[in-house]
């Protein structure tokens, strides 16, 4: 019997496999091929964060997405703790989301539309 996956897979999944006294089938993907799996799996992730109904079940699969950042980063030639670094740029910068603010509309006023009286 066999049971097809064809999915990117954490590196000691087919040593966890053989252990099972199963045989997996793999092959080695190209750089393209590898991104896009890797953007695949951070989709099926994200998900599964969005589906999780408990906090250990999310903290789990938020573990999953740094890993996933963590490659991806990689073939930027980046590190993860470089992607921490711009991420707390950024909240220097334009703040985090702590404060739960929801921007429901902008409205233009006057002097910023050039209205002159």
């Amino acid at each position: 019997m066999e049971k097809v996956y064809n999915k990117l897979v954490r590196d000691k999944i087919p040593n966890i496999i053989r252990t099972n006294g199963e045989e997996p089938i793999t092959n080695i993907l190209n750089n393209e091929d590898y991104k896009k799996e890797l953007e695949s799996k951070l989709y099926e992730e994200y998900k599964e964060v969005l589906e999780a109904t408990n906090s250990d079940d999310r903290i789990e699969e938020l573990a999953d997405i740094i890993e996933l950042i963590r490659s991806l980063a990689k073939l930027e030639d980046k590190t993860l703790e470089e992607v921490i670094e711009i991420a707390n740029d950024k909240k220097q910068k334009r703040g985090g989301f702590e404060e739960k603010i929801f921007l429901e509309k902008v409205i233009k006023t006057e002097e910023k539309i050039g209205i002159i009286r």
